[in-house]
């Protein structure tokens, strides 16, 4: 009984609506941290455009960014274990002016 307690203490409610369920395509990601949180900015770069904006920023705390690795490597072997290996295509670098190196 205390276990069955336990377990719907544990449980959260999260709610995603309609516009945030389309997500949003990046296919660049722009990492930058100071001692207290890693900020992540994510990007879409189109050829041919010469100007991009940031289409979303997370921050996070440096347990949740290691937290947030692990579970990504672990999504990423569980991917390839049934898709097969992705592929690491090498890409020109792509020179950003973006604003100050991320210090705090």
């Amino acid at each position: 009984m205390a276990e069955e307690n336990n377990k719907k203490q544990a449980q959260i409610n999260i709610e995603l609506d309609e516009s945030m369920a389309q997500g949003t395509y990046s296919n660049l990601a722009i990492i930058n941290h100071s001692q207290s949180e890693f900020v992540v900015d994510f990007v879409a770069i189109m050829p041919g455009v010469p100007k991009s904006k940031v289409k979303s920023r997370i921050i996070l705390t440096p347990q949740h960014a290691k937290r947030f690795l692990k579970a990504l490597h672990d999504n990423v072997g569980r991917f390839e274990q049934t898709h097969g290996e992705i592929k690491d295509y090498q890409q020109p670098p792509i020179p950003i002016n973006f604003g100050p190196t991320g210090e705090a």
